[in-house]
């Protein structure tokens, strides 16, 4: 019990340290914040790729996130509805609105700090451990303010909040708290 305990103290540490290193490096370089204004106006839809992706996850061309798993990820989709809004987190920017309705969920005004690696998480919970055990949607962009994603046969009564997570820095940048 000893030695678990140590080791979960070393490996919280070590965290505390990538993630002081990781949010440096996402903040770093090309622009950081939205303030000034740049595309914020929702004139584009969210190009995905579909080179070199994660497991499980296809793009349409289309801008909608649709998981490749195959059948139900456990039980009925009991939060049908639900909606929430960003808040920046770790000196970060995110704003907007999420809302999930009929196996969507969409992003609404929505404006994050530029970071090289943002992905888009169901999680329960906002931290870093929440994010580790959550859902991955796909990749999210930071200046696209109309994104939709697709969640038709997620278990959404496992999640409480929607996370945009920067997986190179391994840094939670903003989170939304779904009701």
């Amino acid at each position: 019990m000893r030695i678990t305990r140590t080791l979960q103290r070393a490996a919280l540490g070590a965290g505390a340290l990538a993630l002081a290193a990781g949010l440096a490096a996402c903040g770093s370089g090309s622009g950081g914040s939205m303030d000034d204004g740049a595309a914020k106006d929702g004139s584009s839809a969210m190009e995905t790729s579909d080179g070199g992706g994660d497991a499980g996850m296809a793009s349409d061309g289309g801008g909608d996130m649709s998981s490749d798993m195959g059948g139900d990820m456990g039980g009925d989709m009991a939060m049908s509805m639900a909606h929430g809004s960003f808040a920046g987190a770790n000196g970060k920017s995110v704003a907007g609105k999420v809302s999930i309705e009929d196996g969507k969920l969409m992003l609404s005004g929505f404006s994050s700090d530029e970071g090289p690696d943002l992905h888009l998480y169901l999680a329960k919970g906002d931290d870093e451990a929440a994010v580790g055990s959550g859902m991955e949607l796909g990749d999210v962009a930071y200046d696209s303010a109309e994104q939709t994603f697709s969640v038709g046969g997620v278990d959404l009564s496992q999640y409480d909040h929607v996370v945009v997570h920067c997986d190179k820095a391994k840094a939670v940048f903003g989170s939304a708290a779904l009701s």
